[in-house]
């Protein structure tokens, strides 16, 4: 019998399951702190549940970006097997972008899951992007990016279409400062950025761009990390109501809400896996499941849920782990 990755295709159907968390940090000690629990979880978990970025944007000191991004090579070569190390480098028109490229890229590059750019405006600072990581030998790496500004906002469908990215992410802050003192300081804070117009306006064209052309989504900071009720609930929010299938992390604090509200619940994988099982013996025709109809559209629904009950190291009924343990075509 197929396997569901091979017949429940589609562009919806064709987004990348990445770890619904993204941790980032930038320096020395808490780089490495992160690795330790990356490796940690994903005993914990049977998965990688969280990326690791290295960032040397905001990591690097003022004129020691050199040495930053050769200390980023040397975390990124030391990590465990199996985790996800990613870099975020400066943006494409700042003067250590090639720098940073070259020396991460060159010398990591076989070890990275991919490359964050910032400030990004316009697919051309993809291609320029894609350039320097050909130029470098690390052709094979995707690109995520950041969207922090209102112009690139309203570009966010042709960015998202770029045939190198793989996920779109947006950051708050910058966009909110981009507006003037028009969108007031509560707009960055933990409730105004899922309640202003503008910003959930901005994650909303963000979260469906990335949908129609088959990227991930990505929720960005939120800096209250101390509140952990409220921020469960922002992630909840980001996760249920505003589209997003991925969500930054800046605190190792974050890291467990984010994974609990992105996976699905326990009903909803039984469901899942009871109607995929059904659809697959009927070969994919459409089925009467409880009362209601299922097809292709919704099979393709409860296949998603299953990726993601997957990489958040849920607990999969046993119908269901034979999917993850074959090849698609089987």
């Amino acid at each position: 019998m197929k396997h569901p990755r091979a017949v429940l295709l589609g562009a919806q159907a064709g987004t990348g399951f990445l770890p619904v968390c993204d941790h980032y940090s930038g320096v020395e000690a808490r780089m490495r702190k992160s690795l330790q629990l990356q490796a940690q979880l994903m005993q914990e978990f049977g998965a990688c549940v969280f990326d690791v970025t290295l960032d040397c944007e905001d990591g690097a000191p003022v004129g020691g970006e050199a040495e930053h991004a050769e200390l980023v090579v040397s975390l990124a070569l030391q990590a465990a097997p199996g985790a996800r190390v990613a870099v975020r480098v400066h943006p494409v028109d700042h003067p250590a972008f090639d720098q940073d490229v070259a020396t991460v890229a060159g010398k990591a590059g076989a070890r990275l899951c991919h490359v964050m750019i910032p400030k990004v405006e316009s697919p051309a600072d993809l291609d320029r992007a894609s350039r320097a990581l050909d130029a470098a030998g690390a052709a094979h790496l995707p690109l995520h990016a950041l969207i922090e500004s209102p112009a690139a906002v309203h570009r966010a469908f042709d960015i998202a279409a770029h045939p190198r990215l793989q996920s779109l992410s947006f950051g708050l802050m910058d966009f909110v400062s981009a507006h003037g003192g028009a969108i007031p300081s509560d707009g960055m804070g933990i409730t105004g950025q899922f309640t202003h117009p503008l910003v959930v306006r901005a994650k909303l064209e963000i979260a469906s761009a990335c949908h129609a052309h088959g990227k991930v989504p990505s929720h960005g900071v939120v800096t209250e990390f101390r509140d952990h009720a409220a921020f469960a609930e922002a992630a909840r929010k980001a996760a249920r109501e505003l589209g997003f299938t991925r969500m930054w992390s800046i605190h190792p604090d974050q890291i467990r809400p984010i994974v609990e509200a992105f996976a699905p619940g326990a009903e909803e994988v039984e469901t899942a896996a009871a109607v995929l099982t059904a659809a697959q013996q009927a070969q994919w025709a459409p089925i009467s499941f409880r009362g209601k109809l299922e097809d292709r559209a919704s099979y393709r629904y409860h296949w998603q849920v299953l990726e993601r009950a997957h990489q958040t190291g849920r607990h999969l009924p046993a119908e269901a782990q034979r999917w993850f343990g074959s090849a698609p075509g089987h």
